[in-house]
């Protein structure tokens, strides 16, 4: 398995769970549970990512920009959370907050998978690939 790859499995987790968050009513538990599943997949994936992928593109002029903006989306994302965090779940305003959250999400997911994944694998030798993936999926292991 190579970064890409398991970067993907892990984006597929996000999609559906946002898609799920955005689905609820109310102060509920499910709203609770997927919410708290979500903020959890999110954390756990942006550090692995930032660690495993980010830092070594940043290393590298063709990928540094994106890189960069990349890291920034996620803090975007922290920020959206955060709002999330401070406003009751049965405020009218927190279903806005929690679908402005499901945009940044997906296009943060797909910005990734089809603009910088394409010019990381320029960037990233096969051995790195795979290496990246070995370390990434150990990261989400030990924190999930």
């Amino acid at each position: 398995m190579n970064i890409f790859e398991a970067l993907r499995q892990e984006h597929e987790i996000q999609r559906d769970l946002v898609k799920k968050l955005v689905s609820t009513h109310g102060d509920t538990q499910e709203r609770k549970k997927i919410y708290e599943q979500l903020k959890h997949e999110l954390k756990i994936h942006a550090d692995a990512e930032e660690r495993h992928f980010y830092v070594p593109l940043i290393q590298k002029d063709l990928t540094q920009e994106k890189a960069r903006h990349s890291v920034a989306e996620h803090h975007e994302m922290d920020e959206l959370m955060e709002q999330l965090d401070d406003t009751e779940m049965s405020a009218s305003n927190w279903l806005k907050i929690a679908k402005d959250l499901e945009h940044k999400v997906t296009h943060h997911l797909d910005e990734e998978e089809h603009e910088v994944f394409q010019m990381a694998g320029k960037a990233l030798t096969e051995k790195q690939k795979i290496s990246l993936a070995s370390d990434y999926n150990k990261e989400i292991t030990k924190t999930r």
